[in-house]
């Protein structure tokens, strides 16, 4: 068993406190390798701001379990060398999808683990968090639950269709699972491509697709039955435009990628929304980072010289997310 405050990392609890009180948000931002780990904390250190890294099934199973465990406590380590002196970082699961994945990563030093049961009938979702945030607690982890479907596709997440969180339903569910944060769904949805173009509305200034609007009126009633308590929105990539710009100049294929504007985020971050995650967009600037230098220098081999202007490009996204959009600059 290893617990994450030897590692010295910290759990959401006070973090989400700050965050609905202040009327901004932590970003939570999803990583696979040592390149993304290192621009969130380059930026995270510089921008003085609290962040969770996020770890999918997926990139955890690609990075290896006890990898991750010394990976975060170097994050700590590092942070604390770039000048941070209290750096208050997560180490949280995204989308768990069994009591064990959840145990596991407990037992091996994460500081917050989600389990995602939305897609389960409502009393098999809430016994399901229940039992997990049970085990968590004993350790002072703490564990975000899911209402709601997102529609969309990220690792090993898939669902065809989105399914609003019901305000009726959300007050028994954190009383009767005792979770510490709640995951909604209100329009966002996972990966690159949210929403079809027959769901958005073409811009005649720029011809580029307008994705629909969020449900905040949905927001609205949930934390109007929920008042102060925290609440999650997955799936909240903008996909920039000039990324998907970069990637198909150098040889890509994304067409009709649409993300969450970036106002609606901001508006969201003023709300009970403290934790917003963020996974495309790293992959968006790292991947046209990449294809760049590919088709500008076809003789490079070196993946120094590929990943590091990646890391920089990630880096400088991560800084704009904090600072122009969650708002969540110097708040540690």
């Amino acid at each position: 068993m290893i617990n994450y405050k030897d590692l010295g990392l910290v759990n959401t609890r006070e973090m989400f406190k700050k965050a609905v009180a202040g009327g901004y948000a932590i970003p939570a931002f999803n990583f696979n390798n040592m390149e993304q780990l290192q621009a969130i904390i380059m930026a995270a250190a510089e921008t003085k701001s609290p962040v969770i890294l996020q770890v999918s099934k997926g990139a955890r199973q690609y990075a290896n379990q006890t990898l991750l465990r010394y990976m975060a406590e170097g994050a700590v380590e590092y942070a604390k060398e770039l000048g941070w002196e209290n750096p208050q970082i997560v180490l949280h699961l995204d989308h768990g999808d069994s009591f064990e994945t959840c145990k596991s990563c407990i037992d091996m030093g994460f500081s917050s683990v989600m389990i995602d049961g939305s897609h389960l009938p409502y009393e098999e979702n809430v016994a399901l968090t229940k039992k997990v945030v049970e085990y968590a607690h004993q350790f002072d982890v703490t564990v975000e639950g899911e209402l709601g479907v997102l529609a969309g596709v990220e690792d090993e997440v898939s669902a065809e269709e989105s399914h609003y969180t019901k305000p009726e339903e959300v007050v028994d569910f954190v009383t009767k699972t005792g979770c510490d944060s709640l995951a909604i769904s209100i329009g966002t949805s996972h990966g690159a491509f949210k929403f079809t173009p027959e769901q958005c509305t073409l811009d005649p200034e720029t011809g580029r697709l307008l994705p629909p609007p969020l449900a905040f009126d949905v927001l609205a009633a949930i934390e109007e039955q929920l008042p102060g308590f925290p609440i999650v929105l997955h799936g909240s990539s903008s996909v920039p435009q000039d990324e998907v710009d970069t990637i198909n100049k150098y040889g890509g294929a994304l067409k009709a990628a649409v993300g969450i504007p970036e106002e609606q985020l901001r508006k969201a971050s003023k709300s009970a929304v403290c934790k917003i995650n963020i996974d495309s967009d790293s992959r968006l600037a790292m991947t046209a980072a990449v294809r760049q230098v590919f088709a500008e220098k076809p003789a490079e081999f070196d993946p120094r010289k590929y990943l590091g202007p990646a890391r920089d490009n990630m880096k400088k996204l991560y800084i704009h997310k904090i600072k122009e959009v969650l708002g969540s600059d110097n708040k540690a």
